[in-house]
């Protein structure tokens, strides 16, 4: 997290009317700084103001039809700062597609529905506590 308290999200879909429903939800729940982006290309652009947590739709195409997906922006995250948690977001309900993100270090994967806000939600508490425990197990490791 940063300073302000404020976690830092960055919101990646080709899908302008969800996007925006999606930035106007997390405003309205928490206290978010939040940037949307509609391909890949954009959010990778903007990575130095280092988020702390990427959606990234599992599609990117819907704009630009040579832009790349959203595996590949994830690929793309995760060699330039691995540390950088990925929630994948896709309209497809399928266990392979879900497997597949999960395969290329995403977080987590998501249905878009009409709970996947909620869902986004926790797995965002999720991450932070992951986080907290985490430094705390390093913590104790370090004076061991």
């Amino acid at each position: 997290m940063k300073n302000d308290n404020k976690i830092k999200l960055f919101l990646v879909d080709d899908d302008a009317v969800f996007l925006k429903s999606l930035e106007i939800q997390f405003l309205e729940h928490a206290d978010f700084e939040i940037e949307t982006f509609a391909t890949g290309e954009l959010c990778l652009a903007d990575l130095s103001k280092k988020p702390d947590v990427v959606i990234l739709d599992f599609h990117l195409d819907g704009i630009e039809k040579t832009a790349i997906n959203g595996l590949q922006t994830l690929d793309e995250i995760k060699k330039l700062d691995a540390e950088i948690p990925v929630i994948m977001l896709s309209s497809q309900d399928k266990i392979e597609v879900a497997v597949e993100c999960i395969h290329h270090n995403a977080f987590d994967y998501v249905v878009k529905s009409e709970t996947a806000f909620f869902r986004l939600q926790k797995i965002i508490s999720s991450i932070f506590e992951f986080k907290k425990m985490k430094k705390e197990l390093n913590w104790y490791m370090d004076r061991m």
